[in-house]
């Protein structure tokens, strides 16, 4: 009893050294960054001519909640993020649905979708600002030679125009992403479920319905709260773009913290902007979880 204690406790030993360095670089990388943040959202910190520290306590999230550039910002990002994530959803699973029925070509057509995905953001960002250029882009080109319309449009210098603008980049970015997970959901559907609905006299839709869909939902769920997480903080799209303008038109909650922290150098508030961000975001997906969960409790 006592040799097997002893090896026993030797391997329970040699499991925690092996997993230490993992464990030691996962707190250097994560959560140490973690708790920096949160500390320095306590305080009142600038860089002036010498740094200037403060213990402030609530007082920076309490500014939050007074602060019209914050509120401005998370209505940018929760319109931006609620369009793309629901477009990138939509097409990404109509894609799904058709390479799902391909006979032969599987594998070219997921290849050829996910190329977009495999470029760097601000690359793409780059190319579409080009595309909307007012003088050179080729869309007004192309609306201007159909006679859609007879005069070049300033996509990027309007609020309204450059917020649709952004959202299709980061559409025709992040399809391929969505694409393949609902693919790999629908790939894993039983043909003798759809086989069983046929006999019944059920037709597209009554698959869809009663077996693709309850099937297909964890990898909804996957797909969508990736998406969200992605969109609420996408950054580099928006800054190469428009820089968050005109106006603060299209100005997200990570460039306003990215402004305080490297323009304003007020490290204590651009870190209170983040911990928000990341409650938000931690509420978000808390809510549709429970969502899901209680409306389809059978398929999770």
């Amino acid at each position: 009893m006592r040799l097997s204690s002893f090896w026993r406790a030797e391997s329970d030993a040699r499991n925690v050294l092996f997993f230490l360095p993992a464990a030691i670089l996962l707190g250097l990388v994560v959560v140490y960054p973690i708790l920096r943040t949160t500390i320095l959202s306590l305080f009142h910190l600038k860089l002036a001519t010498q740094f200037q520290a403060e213990f402030a306590g609530p007082e920076n999230f309490v500014r939050l909640l007074f602060d019209s550039r914050f509120h401005n910002s998370l209505k940018v990002t929760g319109l931006f993020t609620a369009v793309s994530v629901a477009l990138e959803f939509g097409i990404g699973l109509l894609l799904a649905l058709a390479a799902n029925a391909l006979v032969h070509g599987k594998g070219l057509v997921r290849t050829v979708l996910l190329v977009p995905w495999t470029l760097p953001t601000a690359i793409i960002a780059v190319l579409w600002t080009w595309i909307f250029n007012d003088q050179y882009g080729v869309l007004n080109a192309l609306l201007m030679k159909t006679g859609i319309t007879t005069e070049a449009i300033p996509w990027l210098a309007g609020p309204h125009t450059a917020m649709a603008a952004i959202i299709m980049a980061d559409v025709w970015k992040t399809v391929p992403f969505v694409f393949p997970v609902l693919l790999a959901g629908l790939q894993n559907v039983p043909r003798e479920l759809h086989e069983a609905i046929e006999m019944d006299g059920g037709g597209a839709w009554a698959k869809f319905k009663y077996v693709t869909w309850p099937h297909l939902l964890p990898f909804v769920f996957i797909s969508i709260i990736f998406r969200i997480i992605q969109a609420f903080a996408i950054f580099d799209l928006v800054y190469v773009m428009t820089g968050g303008g005109p106006g603060g038109g299209t100005e997200t909650v990570s460039l306003y913290s990215y402004q305080t922290y490297m323009r304003y150098l007020d490290f204590g508030y651009g870190s209170t902007l983040v911990v928000a961000t990341v409650l938000i975001l931690a509420l978000t997906a808390f809510v549709l979880h429970t969502f899901l969960h209680r409306r389809y409790e059978r398929q999770f």
